[in-house]
């Protein structure tokens, strides 16, 4: 019942929030959801493992096949735990933050939360698709309500670019189920159809399904609502956009689009991992022209998917293993680089970095916490990125699948080249170097911000020193969907 728990807290939660009427009553109640939401997926994870505890199966709509069919696996609860851990972090770490109408904030916070959840541990396809769209639709409101200046055009694109694609998933998920044996949208039925004897479906169906989650990572071309959505977006919202909510899409890939489609996978895998690589490149040279920390933790973001993409669609077991622990860190690190840019811009009112500098001698403690941060960003060893980077790029050079799994290798090692030089010239410009009239006066960040980031950090540190854990929660789930992929293909 551990899936069912983690989608009902945040789901009653959040809508016992709408009724709060004071901002301290919903920030307080939003706090302890996520905490006890937490608790849940560590008891998940450490002590109730039996297959009762982590799967669970009720009639839903039995006329049409489908099922509430949710259960936990390795992957799924390592992104549970992601979300879990999220929530709560982002809310301690802005919870000085004002907002109009808190309550309605907090609550939309919540059921994406919900949504996430029922993504992660969905087992039947409409389960899914019906999750996707509940964690989805929380978020443009929250974007059109609380964003910036620009967010009505900004949440408009990023409500076509989103609606596109999940009207290409559900064509999608809809002919796979015409197909299947006992007509259900059960996964394990999915798995099971075979096209024409062969088990490859046509070439639109294949892309109907990585349109929709390649716009979710996102992926180059796919990519352009992104760097907008994210800018406009209040802090906390852009810290589930990006920490949580672009995991959808690969874990979508790897649950859902290869297993499914394994020969299409094949044919198609170095179109995509030439996208991803091109993407890679292409985001890190914008993040060096950003003045924008927004912007610029945006394009990394970017060229972060695309190295996860690209080693999905090389198909080794090393590369499969290092994305599935690199969602993880990505999430963490990601999130930790989003908290110090609300930090900076709620004291300073600014996030152009060509307006600070010297942060370091009035906010030692925050210019500690950051380098630790941005340096995991740029998968130094011993950091967390490091474990999942070098096990994704292992397994692009060792590929057997692709053809160009060489080039893929050196011109994707460019972007870690990128990435250290723009996070490295980041650090200089807000952290090193004189101070100015706007960031004299600066101070400190407060015991709250401080315990958050320390936390994040021991988690960044922690799985750098020591990664098994983490990797033998993942590996079963590794070698289930290895053996469902193309390599078992003559």
């Amino acid at each position: 019942m551990i899936p069912v728990l983690l989608i009902v807290i945040p789901l009653l939660s959040g809508l016992a929030t709408f009724f709060l009427k004071r901002e301290a009553d919903a920030k307080r109640w939003g706090v302890l959801s996520s905490i006890i939401t937490l608790v849940v997926s560590l008891l998940g994870l450490c002590i109730l493992k039996q297959p009762g505890d982590l799967h669970a199966d009720f009639t839903w709509l039995p006329m049409i096949g489908s099922s509430f069919a949710v259960g936990l696996d390795g992957m799924g609860q390592v992104l549970c735990l992601l979300t879990a851990i999220a929530f709560p972090v982002i809310f301690i770490a802005t919870y000085n933050a004002s907002y109009k109408n808190a309550n309605r904030f907090y609550a939309l916070m919540l059921l994406s939360q919900a949504g996430l959840m029922g993504v992660f541990v969905a087992m039947d396809a409409l389960v899914f698709y019906f999750f996707w769209e509940l964690a989805l639709i929380p978020a443009y409101f929250l974007c059109s309500i609380w964003g910036g200046d620009r967010r009505i055009a900004v949440t408009f694109k990023f409500f076509i670019y989103t609606f596109i694609g999940s009207l290409c998933m559900l064509i999608g998920i809809l002919y796979v189920y015409a197909h299947t044996e006992d007509h259900s949208f059960a996964l394990q039925s999915f798995y099971n159809v075979k096209f024409d004897g062969t088990g490859n479906g046509p070439a639109w169906l294949f892309w109907a399904f990585f349109i929709a989650f390649a716009i979710k990572m996102p992926i180059f071309p796919f990519h352009t609502w992104q760097p907008d959505t994210y800018e406009q977006s209040p802090t906390a919202t852009t810290m589930v956009l990006s920490g949580v909510m672009v995991k959808m899409g690969i874990f979508g890939i790897i649950r859902w689009l290869v297993p499914v489609l394994p020969l299409a996978s094949w044919a198609w895998g170095d179109t995509v991992a030439a996208l991803s690589v091109v993407g890679m490149v292409y985001a890190s040279l914008l993040a060096m022209q950003q003045d924008d920390l927004k912007r610029l933790i945006a394009y990394s973001s970017i060229a972060h998917m695309g190295l996860m993409c690209l080693a999905v669609f090389v198909a080794s077991q090393a590369g499969i293993q290092g994305v599935m622990i690199q969602m993880f860190n990505h999430g963490i690190n990601i999130i930790a680089m989003w908290i110090v840019v609300e930090l900076i811009e709620r004291q300073f009112g600014t996030r152009k970095m060509s307006e600070l500098g010297g942060l370091a001698q009035k906010a030692p403690v925050l210019a500690i916490l950051l380098v630790i941060v941005a340096l995991a960003n740029v998968a130094l060893p011993l950091t967390n990125a490091f474990v999942g980077e070098f096990l994704m790029f292992s397994g692009v050079f060792v590929s057997n699948v692709s053809r160009y799994n060489y080039i893929f290798t050196a011109v994707g090692a460019l972007s870690i080249i990128l990435s250290a030089v723009y996070t490295l010239n980041m650090i200089q410009r807000v952290f090193y170097g004189n101070t100015n009239s706007l960031t004299a006066g600066a101070r400190d960040i407060k015991m709250n911000e401080k315990l958050v980031l320390a936390v994040l950090v021991v988690v960044i540190l922690a799985i750098g020193l020591y990664p098994k854990p983490v990797l033998e929660i993942t590996q079963s789930t590794v070698d289930t969907i290895f053996s469902k992929m193309w390599i078992k293909h003559p």
